[in-house]
Parts: structure tokens; C-alpha cells; sequence
């Protein structure tokens, strides 16, 4: 007979599921994992993974067309858009493959079902109920249980996903063609990864967003000059933006949107809803628990623990911000926790955010705004990449790097950053805030040249009038 009791169960084989998982083996502790679809999560089968191929495609195809620049000429370019999408999907399955590998290599065992809290057992262990697609069930019991069933996309009435006219992200990473028009509802980082790689594969993109401006979590600098750039790759793009009611007529949807008063009517092929997600706390068994959910996610403390002894939740499940990192970040360290390590909770301004849109956008920590409203006294420091050798030479001279430091104390508070590449930059600042690094230990970091990463050093000495080369 297999294995029933465990020291640790893990519902959910995401980024945060599976790593908690092969943590807790690492540290000798026994532990199951209970997946109901794909072991990788949303990241690596419908989210970051796939997403990122698909856009690494659409970048060869625009520099195809942009070649002229470099001293080159191709002509009668063109594209299979079902191998496009095919490679994607492969690059999902192979690293999926990798997570199922890794758990077994760490033996630990997976329960495929739906796992779901069904109270404790005479020695007050938690039991977990887990049932199977064909509807078999199961009963395993552990001492602790930790949540990790993600998150899905958010539907709004009138907005659903039909697979033909309206899509979510899903439907968005497997077209079977190409929309001629497309409207991408939704600012944010799904939005405008979408919104890129369809505009960079050719088609005629809106991108709408309620709030005034497009990455709305994001500075308002680089918000403003993403809104610009987006325009200029021929995007047009709405802001504070109402949407009316979707009227579908055969093969097109008409979209009624009013800005500043002034409503226009735009037609297309196909619309992408990207409006946000919600936490999967659906047949989790948290009837009858001490387990708050709030707008959709379970309410946890610092450690990840919920308001049920013995039960924790974390990444998208357990709220914002909504990123693989964290969840993995915060499995090792609700594991952790639960072993006896001494760790420490996870700061948000230390987390950092991505966007691969084009250009990329990446930041951690405050924004200027958020820092002076926080009540600091704060330096800033820009320096745009046209000033940069190694952007120049690579043609990719659109870009900002931007700091803000404690006036006081010489902390920095945050980087925001929009260009070529800077979502692999971004880490050197946050290395930077783990730490507590100041700008004078910043000022004295000596960077490589010739890279764009030089930017970052002139950001830092900017912001105390040392820029050398701006």
C-alpha cells in the first residue's frame, strides 16, 4: 500500500506547490503533492513560460522587418504561425516534464485529484480528501497543509471567454490564426505582453485601460514613456477608458468605448480580456474553518500561515503581488518555518516585477510617488539609454533607468526601468535593497563596460549630480 501520512501535503503543483515540496524533501521532511491538472502551474503551462516563447518569436519577426538599419535586407519574410505557437507549447511541455522529474527524483510521491480539507483525525492530524477525474477518492492525513492552488483569470459580465471572439489568456496562447484586429482589454502585464506580440506578428492592436495610464502598478515616468513607445510600434492605446456593452455580428465583435466623454465604436476580430485574476479558494474544504477569504484570496500572516492551525496558503492564492517568484520565494520560506528554521518574512518592496513587453519593463520597491506620499525625503536619478554605448550599438535606445533614494539614510527605495533587456537587469537592484545597500556602496560598484547595465551605475549618480555621461 502507498503512502497516506505525511509530515506536509501541498495542494497544488505550481511554482509555489511543487518547490514547497522539494524544500520540505530537502529537509528530510515527508511530503506529497496533490495536482488536479499540470504540474508546472499556470507559469509554466498558460502564464510565464509559454508567454515568453511566444514572444521571443514575435521579437525575431520585428527585427526581420527592421533590418535595414544593420546593414541588411531580406525580402518575402514571412511566418508559420501554427509552428509559432507549437514551439510554445514544447517549451511548456518539456519544462513540466522537468518538474514531474524532480519530484520523483526527490521521491515524492503526487496524487492526481482534487485535493480538499476534510477536518482532522483522532490525533488531531488534518486530512485531505482527494479525488480524481474519474471520481475515485482518497484520504491522506499530515500534519501540516499547504495551499497553493494559484489563481485564474477574473470575467467580467459581458466579457466572458467564448474561445471564438473573446479570449483569456488561454485562448490568447493557442490562436489556431492570427487576428487582422485585435482589442486587449487591460493594461497590465498580461495586457501589454499580448498587446506586443500581436502587433509585433502583425496585427492592428487597441489596448483600453480604465485607469489613466497603461502599467498602472508601475512609476508614472515609465508608465508614460511605455504608453509612447507602444504608440510609436503603432499600437493605439485608450486610457481612462469605460467600456460598453460587446455586440458580436458573425466573425467580429464591435466594442463601444468612451474617453473623456467622446464614445467611438471599434470593430475587430478578436478581443483579450486581461482584466485581472482570482484566487482558486473554490472546493478547498474551508467551510467550517478559521480561514478568511478576502476579495477572493485567503488572508495569511507573514509566514504564510492561515487562520486554521496547521494550514497555510501561498503565491497567487494568498494575494498580491501575483508572480511566480513570490510564490516560490515564499514556499521555501513557509517550509522553512514549519521545520523550526529561523526565517525572515518576505518584504514586498523587495520583490521584483517584470514585464516583457517591448521594450521591457522591470522594477522593485517604491515608486517616487509612493516614497514622497510614505513621507520620505527623496533623491532621484534618471538616465535615458540613448546615452548608453552598448544600447547604441545594439539600435535598442529607447529606455529610462530611474532611482529613488532616501535623502536622509542614502537607501534605496526603488528602481523602475524600461528597455532592452532590463527585466534581467533588475536584479542588481534588488540584490541592492536585500542589502540595505546605500548609494554610496551603489556609487562605488563598478560595472562592466561596455554593457546597458552601465545605466544602472549612472542612475545611482544621478541622483546625487555624479552622472558622467548625461
Amino acid at each position: 500500500m502507498s503512502q497516506t501520512d505525511f509530515d506536509i501535503l501541498v495542494i497544488g503543483g505550481g511554482p509555489g506547490g511543487y518547490v514547497a515540496a522539494l524544500r520540505a524533501a530537502q529537509l528530510g521532511l515527508s511530503v506529497a503533492v496533490v495536482e488536479a491538472q499540470h504540474l508546472g502551474g499556470i507559469c509554466l503551462n498558460w502564464g510565464c513560460i509559454p508567454t515568453k516563447a511566444l514572444l521571443r518569436a514575435s521579437e525575431i519577426n520585428h527585427l526581420l522587418h527592421d533590418l535595414e538599419p544593420y546593414g541588411f535586407k531580406a525580402e518575402n519574410v514571412s511566418f508559420d504561425f501554427a509552428k509559432v505557437v507549437a514551439r510554445s507549447r514544447a517549451v511548456s511541455k518539456q519544462l513540466a516534464s522537468g518538474v514531474a522529474h524532480l519530484l520523483k527524483k526527490a521521491k515524492v510521491p503526487v496524487f492526481n485529484g482534487y485535493g480538499k480539507l476534510a477536518g482532522l483525525t483522532a490525533d488531531k492530524k488534518r486530512k485531505v480528501s482527494v479525488t480524481a477525474k474519474e471520481g475515485a477518492t482518497t484520504t491522506l492525513t499530515a500534519q501540516h497543509v499547504i495551499l497553493a492552488t494559484g489563481a485564474r483569470a477574473r470575467t467580467l459580465p459581458g466579457l466572458e471567454p467564448d474561445g471564438n471572439l473573446i479570449w483569456s489568456y488561454r485562448e490568447a496562447l493557442v490562436p489556431e490564426t492570427l487576428p487582422k484586429r485585435l482589442l486587449v482589454i487591460g493594461s497590465g502585464a498580461i495586457g501589454t505582453e499580448f498587446a506586443s506580440f500581436y502587433r509585433n506578428m502583425g496585427s492592428e492592436v487597441t489596448l483600453v485601460e480604465v485607469a489613466p495610464r497603461v502599467l498602472p502598478v508601475e512609476d508614472e515616468e515609465i508608465s508614460a514613456l511605455a504608453k509612447k513607445a507602444f504608440e510609436k510600434q503603432g499600437i493605439k492605446v485608450l486610457t481612462s477608458a469605460k467600456i460598453g456593452s460587446l455586440q458580436k455580428a458573425g466573425q467580429t465583435v464591435t466594442v463601444p468605448v468612451e474617453v473623456a466623454g467622446k464614445q467611438q465604436n471599434i470593430t475587430v476580430d478578436t478581443v483579450i480580456s486581461a482584466v485581472g485574476i482570482v484566487g482558486n479558494t473554490e472546493n478547498l474544504g474551508l467551510e467550517n474553518t478559521k480561514i478568511v477569504v478576502e476579495r477572493t484570496h485567503i488572508v495569511t500572516d507573514a509566514l504564510c500561515r492561515t487562520g486554521e492551525p496547521g494550514v497555510y496558503a501561498i503565491g497567487d492564492l494568498a494575494g498580491a503581488p501575483w508572480l511566480a517568484h513570490k510564490a516560490s520565494h515564499e514556499a521555501v520560506m513557509c517550509v522553512e518555518a514549519i521545520a523550526g528554521k529561523k526565517v525572515h518574512p518576505l518584504d514586498p518592496t523587495k520583490i521584483p516585477g517584470c514585464t516583457y513587453c517591448r521594450p521591457q519593463v522591470a522594477s522593485v520597491g517604491l515608486t517616487e510617488s509612493k516614497a514622497r506620499d510614505a513621507g520620505y525625503k527623496v533623491r532621484v536619478g534618471k538616465f535615458p539609454l540613448v546615452a548608453n554605448g552598448k544600447a547604441l550599438a545594439m539600435g535598442e535606445t529607447d529606455g529610462l533607468i530611474k532611482t529613488v533614494f532616501d535623502e536622509v539614510t542614502g537607501e534605496l527605495l526603488g528602481a523602475h526601468m524600461i528597455g532592452a533587456e532590463v527585466t534581467e537587469m533588475i536584479q542588481g537592484y534588488v540584490i541592492a535593497r536585500n542589502g540595505e545597500l546605500t548609494e554610496a556602496e551603489l556609487a562605488e560598484t563598478v560595472f562592466p563596460h561596455p554593457t546597458i547595465s552601465e545605466s544602472m551605475h549612472e542612475a545611482v549618480l544621478a541622483a546625487y549630480d555624479g552622472a558622467l555621461h548625461f
